[in-house]
């Protein structure tokens, strides 16, 4: 392994550590950014697989490429890797994977993104090869010592044993000369029935680090020499600077630079706050473009004309739909908007980069290390082979930290300081006005029924956004993002006849990838107007929707099984409601219900949540619960307040006076059920999202008999109490 050492005297880094103010300047020695602060230095010991280090004291370090935001996946990968590795789980670290040696070594690591609940339910079967791999090899290495069949040999807990004759070597002795062993070409893994350690409740190895302050995040990095630079992009997107008056700044204290971007103006000084204040008084005029008159009204408008838009194309048709609703003896007919939202990670955008000499080091909060890296190398000029990419711990993503904005801003800023590192630090202003937000969408419905109540038909057509049509243009086919339609084509209710419709209306405000993405708005808008559908049948809302689930085993099995959870029928307290909604998405099967009551003043008190999760096989089951807590109130954020207009073509929304969170105070009691039904490997950190917004919003249906089609809450009178 390579290693990049920014080295330092005592008397610098007492120098250094003065200026800041007596705080302590980190000193990095960093190919692969140790998660929680207790291995360093594995590049001399022995490498069992790509995966996997022994110390000779029997530690082990398992690398980890994707990235932590705090889901816990960390601490799962490794557990999988740990599984099949047959080690003493007490011994285990974990450590991220180096990029730049991931580059040099033909991607060994797999994928290094984190997004989609991708991290476990697309590298469990490589990982657990990984593990058996270097268990075959331990075994292998022990057996060569003794001179003995390997097939004599078992591991157990971090040691080798020689059954006939009871000798014992532990990993760490017989770690070197199991490196220098060919890895075995195929493996078998343990069936379920075997695991000792998937499946059961484990501590996450970054909590200590986490609650003890020791963590380390983008934000944290200092290093010797550093300078700081704030950032002021257009305010509308699209627009860029028209004209800077540097001059006004350059005599104030600490400020060491102005410098332009395409659309931006940065300012670079001794610290941030230096560099901030200066910003604030840099005059800059800028060239706002075409789209400084756009509103949110215009946008909903723009949006809206989708629903009525000749062009718009089918993704989905089953039977005759014409027909279905011709022939109806009632259609009912709903239109649904959802609000542009932003991530507001608890972490600001930030990055540090180092450019001298031809190499580019990068410290940045990403999920997608490979993507920072390539983004780097661009921005500097250089050989992807000449760039590190310094992983760390994210304080929150959520899908922003997937797109590389910020890294290709400090990397850009850092070759214009002279080979001094700098830190880019947005503001919160800047994260909360140039997110890439979740997109605007708007759905309309229309359900047929026969005389006897039952369903002929349904139509859908929705306008909206496109996420693909910027990232990934070649996933849009025939003009359908069937990314866009996440749900709402894949809907899993079976009725006679059924039409799909697509119109895509981008507008001037970039979107991305945001929690559940689509699988966040379009549960709202289906499973809501599937209550509506309910309703006009005259039928329980969960019993009508078991039928039409009846050839999907894994909707209806976790459908109910929060019915069972919630006691769904059981006769509640006078003024008490329940909602009900099901969601697959992202490889897992969810479902929730919702106890409220609502004043006549639209107070609304959450009595009780209950979600029930089915993601096939459990890594560890308190990261999973902890998960859908996570969801409960990541959705429940969204549903209440999350919304971002748009003014004169700019964000109206600023900082958490503007775009509230979930206070302590407001949080529902949750009860997660799991019902792994195994034979999959499902994602967590999203799923349990899908269905929150549309059970919380059918319970208030069922609560005051008035339907919500548009979030969020607070514009329809609803306050949380």
């Amino acid at each position: 392994m390579k290693r990049m050492m920014v080295n330092q005297s005592r008397r610098d880094f007492l120098k250094v550590s003065a200026a800041a103010g007596g705080g302590l300047m980190l000193e990095f020695s960093l190919p692969l950014a140790v998660a929680q602060g207790s291995v360093q230095g594995t590049a001399q010991l022995p490498e069992v697989t790509a995966w996997i280090v022994i110390h000779p004291d029997d530690r082990i370090v398992i690398r980890v490429a994707r990235s932590e935001m705090g889901q816990g996946s960390s601490t799962g990968l490794a557990m999988l890797v740990a599984e099949e590795l047959e080690c003493d789980w007490s011994k285990v670290s974990y450590q991220f994977a180096s990029p730049n040696e991931h580059i040099r070594r033909n991607r060994v690591w797999g994928s290094m993104a984190t997004g989609g609940s991708i991290g476990i339910r697309g590298s469990h079967d490589y990982l657990r090869k990984a593990g058996a791999s270097a268990r075959e090899m331990l075994v292998a290495a022990a057996a060569q010592q003794w001179q003995v069949p390997a097939a004599e040999c078992a591991a157990e807990r971090s040691v080798v044993t020689h059954a006939p004759s009871g000798r014992k070597l532990s990993y760490g002795q017989v770690a070197r000369a199991a490196s220098a062993l060919a890895p075995p070409k195929d493996v078998k893994l343990k069936e379920p029935r075997d695991w000792k350690l998937i499946g059961k409740p484990v501590k996450r190895l970054d909590i200590p680090a986490s609650v003890t302050g020791a963590q380390i995040y983008a934000v944290d990095v200092r290093l010797p020499g550093m300078v700081h630079a704030a950032i002021a992009q257009c305010p509308v997107f699209g627009g860029k600077p028209k004209s800077v008056d540097a001059a006004k700044v350059r005599g104030m204290r600490g400020v060491i630079k102005v410098v332009t971007l395409d659309d931006a103006v940065v300012v670079v000084a001794d610290n941030w706050w230096r560099a901030q204040q200066a910003l604030k008084a840099l005059p800059v005029t800028w060239d706002e473009g075409a789209n400084g008159k756009a509103s949110t009204a215009s946008i909903v408008e723009f949006v809206r004309g989708g629903l009525e838009d000749a062009q718009a194309v089918v993704a989905r048709r089953e039977g005759d739909m014409d027909a279905a609703l011709a022939g109806a003896a009632r259609v009912i007919e709903a239109e649904y908007l959802a609000p542009f939202l932003a991530h507001a990670t608890m972490e600001p955008m930030n990055c540090t980069a180092w450019v001298r000499d031809g190499r580019v080091d990068v410290w940045a909060p990403t999920q997608n290390a490979e993507s920072t890296l390539a983004t780097a190398a661009a921005a500097a000029g250089v050989p992807q082979e000449s760039v590190e990419v310094h992983k760390v711990q994210l304080g929150g993503g959520f899908g922003r930290r997937g797109f590389q904005d910020y890294a290709r801003q400090a990397v850009t800023i850092a070759m214009q300081t002279d080979g001094k590192p700098v830190k880019l630090m947005w503001s919160r202003e800047e994260d909360m006005q140039h997110d890439f937000y979740r997109p605007m969408t708007a759905v309309r419905f229309k359900a047929g029924f026969d005389a006897a109540g039952k369903v002929t038909g349904v139509w859908i057509r929705d306008a909206s956004h496109s996420i693909m049509a910027r990232v990934r243009p070649a996933a849009i086919k025939n003009g359908v993002d069937l990314h866009a339609l996440g749900g709402l084509a894949d809907l899993p209710y079976s009725v006679p006849s059924l039409r799909v419709e697509f119109a895509m209306r981008n507008s001037h405000v970039p979107v991305g990838f945001w929690r559940t993405v689509f699988q966040s708005q379009n549960p709202f808008f289906r499973e809501c107007f599937i209550d509506e559908m309910a309703h006009a049948a005259g039928q329980d809302p969960y019993e009508f929707r078991r039928p039409m689930l009846a050839g999907r085993p894994k909707d209806l099995g976790v459908l109910d099984a929060v019915a069972k959870a919630a006691e769904w029928g059981r006769p509640l307290p006078a003024g008490v409601h329940r909602g009900i909604a099901v969601h697959d998405s992202h490889g897992s099967y969810a479902a929730a219900v919702f106890e409220v009551s609502v004043s006549g003043k639209g107070e609304l008190r959450i009595r009780r949540v209950v979600v029930a999760l089915d993601q096939g096989h459990v890594v560890n089951p308190d990261s999973s619960v902890a998960q859908i807590e996570s969801c409960v109130v990541y959705a429940l954020t969204a549903a209440l307040y999350g919304e971002i207009t748009i003014r004169n073509g700019r964000v109206e929304q600023s900082n958490f006076h503007d775009y509230p969170m979930m206070r302590i105070r407001d949080m529902p009691k949750v009860e997660a059920v799991l019902v792994p039904s195994g034979g999959f490997w499902g994602g967590t950190g999203e799923t349990p999202l899908a269905p929150l917004a549309p059970a919380l919003v059918n319970a208030i249906f069922a609560a005051t008999g008035k339907r919500i089609r548009s979030l969020p809450l607070k514009n329809h009178g609803i306050t949380v109490v």
